[in-house]
């Protein structure tokens, strides 16, 4: 999520004006670069109801809004929107492969997807186009590493 919330403060173009959907959003620290990057509307999603409550704080803290829902997206086609942000979503095989059938379907639709991966085992390279990479701090409670060597990619176009 700081990659990709990182890359979105750095090409704001990437998100402003456009109908913006931050998948698995947590915190809330992609949908919030969304909006202080100029998106025209931010639905942040995450199925723990307990991000709703930290979006709310965490948007307030920042002074911008984003609409919230703990809906399961997956159960459903992906929404109409002009982007598909998803930060670290490939921790688990079953759900990755589920998660990148969903962001591909939103692609074929028409929605610009960019996806932040740590370098996680069931993430699949093959297929994406890498657009930048960073380095993130992270915590030895949660990471193997102290600094993480993170990724935005996206799907080619067509």
């Amino acid at each position: 999520g700081q990659a990709l919330a990182r890359y979105i403060l750095d090409a704001p173009q990437t998100v402003a004006g456009r109908r913006v959907v931050d998948f698995a959003s947590g915190s809330g620290i992609v949908a919030i670069a969304a909006a202080r990057a100029g998106a025209r509307s931010v639905l942040a999603a995450d199925i723990d109801g307990f991000c709703g409550a930290a979006l709310a704080l965490n948007a307030e803290a920042n002074g911008v809004s984003a609409d919230f829902t703990d809906q399961d997206l997956l159960n459903h086609p992906p929404p109409e929107a002009d982007v598909i942000l998803a930060g670290d979503i490939c921790y688990e095989k079953p759900l990755a492969a589920r998660v990148m059938a969903w962001l591909e379907a939103g692609a074929r639709r028409g929605a610009r997807v960019l996806i932040g991966d740590p370098g996680r085992s069931y993430f699949p390279r093959e297929g994406l186009v890498r657009l930048a990479e960073y380095q993130v701090h992270t915590t030895r409670e949660l990471e193997d590493m102290e600094v993480k060597r993170t990724a935005v990619w996206t799907f080619p176009p067509g």
